[in-house]
């Protein structure tokens, strides 16, 4: 089932997504600073290339004064535009009966984006 699932994922939308998130992750790559930042957009482009049968759990190593700080700065960056738009779609899915699995992914996709360090997919 989750096979099918993410082919459907990819091919409505997740792979633009995915790519998005790529491309966006080697451009904050290209500067020292941006490098955390950009590892992490890698993070969310994998989980976005397949959602489904994936799960979100907190590691707890890197709950530290420093992952919370990088949160804290990820998210005044521009965290919470990425979580507000992959809320927005999540919403938009939930109108059909067929979109509800996809807009359950988009809600777990955005509960990453805003607080991505410390965070691991499992």
């Amino acid at each position: 089932m989750s096979f099918l699932g993410n082919l459907l994922w990819l091919i409505l939308g997740g792979l633009v997504i995915a790519l998005i998130y790529f491309i966006v992750g080697l451009l904050f790559c290209v500067s020292i600073i941006g490098i955390p930042f950009g590892l992490q957009l890698m993070k969310l482009g994998v989980l976005a290339l397949s959602p489904f049968g994936k799960d979100i759990a907190t590691n707890p190593s890197f709950n530290g004064c420093l992952s919370i700080f990088m949160n804290v700065l990820w998210f005044l960056i521009g965290g919470w535009n990425v979580a507000l738009l992959h809320l927005g779609i999540g919403l938009i899915c939930l109108i059909t009966i067929i979109g509800i699995p996809f807009a359950l992914q988009h809600f777990k996709l955005a509960l990453v984006a805003v607080f991505p360090f410390g965070s691991t997919m499992v």
